[in-house]
């Protein structure tokens, strides 16, 4: 009954909002309170205060534009660039050593950028990521540009491109950045003369805003210039930001002159073609290259500017790239990212507690999440049909707005039953860089087969530029008699400006508490913790950047208080390179209790008793620079009255933009009072990439514990922009020597996607 509650008022705050908002918009456009220079005065297209912050300005064209990436269009002689861009480091708020020069134009139709990026050393130039959407774009020379439509100084629009047109976007919600968020937009690299040069086009359709004619919009590009490790913005932002605060939109730029067009249908239809081949030894009752065919689509239709309604039928998720494994030597579980386009979409808008949703994870968060879209369509490792779900996410008033709903089908050889999952969170954005919400879940039949749900509330404050509080209670049900501790909370205080950092955290997992929509790492539990930091930047040194030293305090009972389960004292020392290479010492003082037995290998079971143990561990961060990058790794120590030893490496080897290994090794040898064994993993993936919109990419998995050896094959060719064609091949078995050796199971599929703009 409470969940029902909280979804109605949530379902009528949604409706109440997206009406608000759409009669705002029909009615006027209230002024906007510029929070920067005055416009620039023509042919000027920058003004800047004395702070160096900066106006830019747009400017119209009256044809479409050529976009090939080569600046040689009269347009780009007669009206003069936006530079003097600023260092975040090595040298913050000095001047960039190598200059960019920023055009923005628009017509009726679309908003164009164009750049060009001077270089004194042009041969120095570092390209080695075609793939779309990479995150290792990031280790290239690149640009990144963050567009604040509504200009709320909070969300905003992604792009990126490196020096050989390889490119990225992604979605960006209080600071937090979602990359499986996709639009229809084109950029072109090409080779200048003293560097290189780029066009960037984007249709005012594949973006959100407030409304047509002129605009006021937030603005920041950031340049990463590789080879001398020196970034610089249009727009100066703190060093103590990092590398995300491309993505804090009070620190960007104003864009004016931008004039939008009136608002169209704002409709998108796609829909999929399926055919596969499956076979199972696994199953309930095993089969053999089993054919299937199926179809569905997925529906986008803009509610207003700022919110967005997304519908998925008979959703198949057969090109999804198969999950990497990983080694777990805890007795807790793993937490594996969520892989899906149509969750990953939205998943932004579910955030809670200052934390993610599962797009991504070490697999080591100890906070709980409460809305983890892999609940969903997945169960025990069996994929789960979903016959139809809807989503209502964006912004209305102030308020930041999720609303899912999805059915899943059932599946008796996975003993699952139709289940239908819900989800509400609503945000309100307060003070400058602040918000406030709540969130509940649901679903029907839970794991205990009645109804369950979860419900919390949330504080996330920033103040000045280095003080973060975040806080957080949350409830969920539980039908079984005497289940009384189900509630968590969280508080957290930071104060994390360049040279130095504090941090006080205390959370607690009441032993009932169990989102079934979400992820719990380790239930009953409770941590009092504190972070130090002392990190100075060396001005003279050659080669030296910056050197960090780190402590760390776990304090870890049971929920109620009563049982010490660990203490942990961690100290860290690295040193940050100019060449962008990092290397780190690191000593971990453990106490454990182990409440539980517990297998950690197969044989080897770990008893109930208290242990100490103490790890050594050196890791050493190679630059994007080399042809073979990466992080190698070698530990050493105790472990539950044994000894562990471990080496791994994880790696990036770049023959070409076009032909990239990305290859990792993985080797444990724990000896113990209860048995010794080893816990091996090798991974290779081969990726094969002809153009940005085009990808071969081959996984390949030896899991030596577990005895299986797992590959797969994905080919995706984004054939026009926004529709796609995969080839899906995956094949799973046990090596000779394990219980039941040979072919587990084997699937073929090939699925083809068309995207249609009304």
């Amino acid at each position: 009954m409470i969940a029902r509650e909280f979804l109605s008022l949530g379902v009528a705050a949604v409706v109440l909002a997206a009406t608000v908002a759409t009669v705002s918009a029909q009615q006027h456009q209230l002024p906007v309170l510029i929070d920067a220079p005055p416009p620039p005065v023509a042919p000027a297209t920058v003004a800047r205060d004395p702070q160096l912050r900066a106006t830019v300005r747009a400017v119209r064209v009256t044809e479409p534009m050529k976009i090939d990436g080569k600046l040689d269009e009269a347009i780009y002689s007669s009206v003069p660039p936006a530079g003097d861009w600023i260092q975040q480091t090595p040298k913050p708020g000095a001047p960039a050593t190598e200059l960019t020069d920023t055009w923005i134009f628009f017509d009726d139709s679309n908003l164009y950028i164009s750049m060009l990026l001077h270089e004194t050393h042009p041969e120095r130039r570092i390209g080695t990521e075609l793939r779309r959407d990479a995150q290792g774009l990031t280790n290239d020379d690149n640009i990144m540009l963050v567009i604040d439509t509504f200009y709320d100084r909070r969300n905003a629009f992604n792009f990126q491109v490196n020096s050989v047109g390889g490119f990225r976007d992604q979605l960006i919600m209080d600071g937090a950045a979602n990359g499986a968020w996709n639009t229809i937009w084109n950029v072109k690299v090409a080779d200048a003369k003293d560097g290189w040069s780029l066009e960037m086009i984007i249709p005012f359709k594949s973006l959100r805003y407030t409304g047509s004619g002129p605009q006021v919009w937030g603005f920041n590009a950031r340049r990463v210039t590789k080879w001398k490790n020196e970034t610089s913005y249009i727009n100066p932002v703190p060093v103590a930001y990092g590398s995300p605060g491309i993505n804090i939109l009070s620190t960007a730029a104003t864009l004016v002159g931008v004039e939008t067009p009136s608002n169209t249908m704002n409709l998108e239809v796609k829909p999929y073609v399926i055919g596969s081949l499956t076979t199972d030894k696994t199953a309930a009752t095993p089969f053999s290259n089993d054919p299937t065919a199926n179809a569905g689509f997925d529906f986008k239709y803009g509610i207003t500017r700022g919110l967005t309604a997304d519908m998925t039928v008979n959703t198949d998720f057969a090109q999804v790239e198969e999950d990497v494994q990983q080694v777990n030597l805890t007795r807790f579980s793993l937490f594996f990212p969520e892989k899906r386009d149509f969750f990953l979409e939205g998943l932004g808008n579910f955030g809670f507690a200052g934390q993610g949703t599962g797009a991504s994870s070490d697999g080591t968060a100890e906070v709980p999440t409460l809305f983890f879209s892999r609940r969903i369509g997945l169960n025990n490792g069996a994929v789960i049909p979903v016959r139809v779900g809807g989503r209502v996410t964006g912004r209305a008033r102030g308020f930041e707005i999720g609303l899912l709903n999805i059915q899943a089908g059932e599946k008796p050889e996975a003993r699952t039953e139709g289940t239908n999952f819900s989800a509400l969170r609503i945000r309100r954005q307060v003070l400058r860089r602040s918000n406030v919400g709540f969130i509940t879940t649901m679903r029907s039949p839970g794991s205990r087969g009645t109804e369950s749900f979860s419900g919390g509330v949330d504080a996330n404050f920033r103040f000045f530029d280095n003080i973060e509080a975040n806080s957080y209670w949350s409830t969920t049900s539980d039908p079984r008699a005497g289940a009384a501790d189900t509630q968590s909370y969280r508080g957290r205080i930071a104060y994390t400006p360049d040279r130095y950092g504090i941090e006080l955290e205390h959370l607690k997992i009441g032993k009932d508490f169990s989102p079934e929509v979400g992820f719990v790492r380790r239930p009953d539990y409770r941590n009092s913790s504190v972070a130090a930091r002392f990190s100075p930047r060396l001005k003279k040194n050659k080669r030296v950047r910056q050197l960090f030293w780190n402590y760390n305090l776990d304090y870890i009972t049971n929920s109620k208080a009563s049982q010490v389960e660990n203490r942990n004292n961690q100290g860290d020392f690295a040193v940050d390179f100019h060449n962008s290479d990092r290397l780190t010492f690191t000593f971990l003082d453990q106490y454990e209790f182990i409440p539980n037995a517990f297998t950690i290998s197969p044989g080897v079971r770990i008893p109930r008793a208290q242990y100490n143990y103490e790890t050594y561990r050196v890791s050493y961060v190679m630059g994007n620079q080399r042809k073979v990058a990466g992080t190698i790794q070698a530990q050493t120590g105790t472990l539950y009255n044994g000894d562990r030893h471990s080496v791994s490496f994880n790696g990036r080897l770049s023959f070409s933009p076009r032909f990239v290994m990305e290859p990792g090794i993985q080797f444990n040898k724990v000896s113990l009072p209860y048995g010794d064994f080893s816990a091996n993993l090798l991974t290779t993936r081969v990726i094969l990439t002809p153009g940005p919109r085009m990808q071969l990419a081959s996984l390949l998995q030896w899991n030596a514990s577990a005895d299986t050896l797992t590959s797969s094959i994905r080919f995706r060719w984004e054939y026009i922009p926004g529709s796609d064609f995969f080839v899906v091949f995956t094949d799973g078995r046990t090596v000779p020597g394990a219980l039941n050796p040979g072919l587990q199971n084997r699937t073929m599929a090939v699925k083809l996607t068309r995207l249609l703009r009304f």
